[in-house]
């Protein structure tokens, strides 16, 4: 690495890595591990295959936001411990190529970190969001398909 007299030395990882996202209701702490073949927060609640991220800070608001349950809704800075694809529940499905920035692994997230000041969407679009996802699910279609 070169050094000029406007720059320092830098050990270890480059601080601008991806940044990824996990929002949830489950009360976590940082070191702790979201693993696959937990309970979905959607749909039926079955046993998730893969465990889920997003690199916006948006979609990681409306997984808290529509997560099952009543507890906090919570946003967790997550690093993956394994390789990562687009989630193909969205891609390409509800929105065309990945503008989400959604991913799923079979391979766990650690927490790093805790985003604690972030704005929600509106009372009324979460409300229309859970509505929909209701009628889907009426319709045999589930919010999340491994």
């Amino acid at each position: 690495m070169e050094k000029n007299e406007n720059s320092a030395r830098v050990k270890g990882p480059s601080p601008f890595a991806q940044t990824y996202f996990h929002g949830t209701k489950a009360d976590l702490k940082i070191g702790h591990f979201i693993n696959a073949g937990l309970n979905s927060n959607f749909g039926k609640r079955k046993s998730a295959k893969y465990s889920y991220l997003t690199a916006t800070l948006d979609a990681a608001i409306w997984g808290a936001e529509l997560a099952v349950g009543d507890a906090q809704e919570r946003i967790y800075l997550v690093e993956p411990t394994g390789p990562i694809e687009d989630d193909p529940n969205l891609t390409d499905k509800k929105f065309p190529g990945n503008p989400t920035k959604s991913y799923r692994s079979l391979h766990p997230f650690r927490i790093v970190g805790e985003i604690s000041i972030w704005q929600g969407h509106a009372p009324e679009q979460v409300k229309a969001m859970k509505e929909g996802m209701e009628r889907a699910s009426q319709l045999g279609i589930e919010a999340i398909e491994d």
